[in-house]
């Protein structure tokens, strides 16, 4: 479990103060066996009933997700996490948040980290508006923070621009509308490290840039940044550091440019920016 360090040196102006330190992390998934009665009802029970036994006689199965991970995050930076569907990206990041239990090994941080975006409480039988002060009081801001950045969250969003969907329920809501409102949420507040997981593939052109705009202003109140996404584009646009995961290995962690070559020569992605094509020569 991500643990939050009470030792805040006062007055320490080095530029380079950590805020999360992942020392050889390892994080495991215990997956309950599968077999007759898969889904049923009398196989649920049967497995509640079985906890007791010992991960061999009940069948757990053990998924190693993130294997010895180490890295030292510090204020200011903007951090993208790349890798192949499966690489253990978000669920690094969850146990960053203090989400998920570390199986080894110690993650520390310096203040507090927000997930992106608090929609463990937002209710999707709620409007907008509603889930909007809800988020904001899930992050701590208090109901008069909310009551004077209500407008500018809703607006940042884009949500309205097609109608006043903020007063329907969120259910009704496509995936990407609900994302955009939840990182509308998260970026109304300045955060000590912010996670986010994704929420830039949504939205169009305009919403992105607004987003990126958001996330230089958090680096530069001093806070720290993980971007999870699998667009390279909003990686390049967006952080100057990279860690690439594959297979639960921290495979490549360096400047954004020198990690996404290698990554990008890994996948055969042909996003690389082509070389200008030489100029014919021209017959005299």
């Amino acid at each position: 479990m991500a643990e939050n360090t009470a030792d805040n040196t006062a007055d320490n102006t080095d530029e380079n103060i950590p805020t999360v330190v992942a020392d050889n992390v390892d994080i495991v998934y215990r997956v309950n066996g599968t077999g007759a009665g898969r889904g049923s009802a009398t196989a649920a029970l049967n497995r509640m009933l079985r906890r007791e036994k010992t991960e061999k006689a009940s069948g757990v199965r053990k998924v190693h997700a993130v294997k010895k991970v180490s890295f030292v995050a510090y204020r200011g930076e903007a951090i993208g996490l790349i890798g192949t569907n499966g690489s253990g990206k978000s669920t690094l990041l969850k146990a960053v948040a203090g989400l998920l239990p570390v199986e080894s090994g110690a993650i520390y941080t310096d203040g507090q980290p927000s997930l992106l975006g608090v929609n463990a409480a937002l209710m999707g039988d709620l409007t907008g508006e509603r889930n909007v002060y809800l988020g904001g009081l899930a992050m701590g801001m208090s109901r008069e923070q909310v009551k004077e950045r209500y407008q500018e969250i809703v607006d940042f969003s884009g949500i309205n621009e097609k109608g006043d969907f903020i007063t329907l329920p969120m259910r009704t809501y496509s995936s990407g509308m609900g994302a955009r409102l939840r990182f509308s949420i998260a970026a109304a507040k300045d955060h000590d490290v912010l996670l986010i997981d994704e929420a830039l593939a949504t939205g169009d052109r305009s919403f992105q840039r607004r987003s990126e705009q958001r996330i230089r202003e958090l680096r530069k109140h001093a806070g720290t940044v993980f971007l999870v996404s699998h667009n390279n584009k909003s990686i390049r646009d967006t952080c100057d550091r990279v860690l690439w995961l594959e297979r639960g290995e921290l495979r490549m962690d360096g400047p954004t440019e020198d990690v996404l070559k290698e990554y990008e020569a890994f996948t055969g992605d042909k996003t690389t920016k082509p070389k200008p094509k030489p100029k014919p020569k021209v017959a005299v």
